[in-house]
């Protein structure tokens, strides 16, 4: 009888402490990190170049997305008609794909009706510098930076983005 006390101690202690570890970020960058900066070639003829660092002083929301994985597609997509719609826009948003073919991203940029000089494709994908910088190991994701590069909001929705708008 006093060994199932001390049982039921440990496992009620090991199942709280599990319930506090799963409220923790399952993986990327955390809200208060500083977004690390990157360089992305454009998709437009130009092939002009973005540079993170050159929009300090600016408000920065980052989609990080690929065809393939619908939930960020329609995360990326929903984020640029909420900033194209909104009345004061004093964010600037960069959408960056990681579709292996840029054929793939162009129709999917294409057919979801996304505004191409800020959008993006890392063709080395998974495996790219950006993608392992941004630790996207568990799911693409978003991330609102505040006018000094730092992560204010993560996985935003249109209504916090709205909210930040106005």
């Amino acid at each position: 009888m006093k060994y199932v006390k001390w049982i039921f101690v440990v496992l009620l202690i090991s199942s709280l402490t599990s319930f506090v570890e799963k409220d923790k970020s399952t993986g990327g960058l955390n809200v208060g990190d500083m977004a690390p900066d990157f360089k992305i070639q454009s998709m437009s003829a130009g092939q002009s170049q973005i540079d993170l660092s050159d929009l300090k002083g600016k408000y920065v929301l980052l989609s990080f997305w690929a065809s393939y994985d619908a939930q960020s597609r329609m995360q990326n997509v929903i984020l640029s008609n909420a900033l194209r719609s909104a009345s004061r826009n004093n964010v600037e948003m960069v959408s960056v794909s990681f579709d292996e073919y840029r054929s793939i991203f162009e129709e999917t940029i294409r057919k979801d009706q996304i505004a191409t000089p800020t959008c993006f494709v890392e063709t080395k994908g998974e495996s790219s510098g950006l993608f392992k910088k941004y630790r996207i190991s568990r799911g693409f994701t978003s991330y609102l930076l505040d006018d000094n590069g730092v992560i204010i909001a993560k996985n935003i929705s249109a209504s916090e983005l709205s909210a930040y708008l106005n």
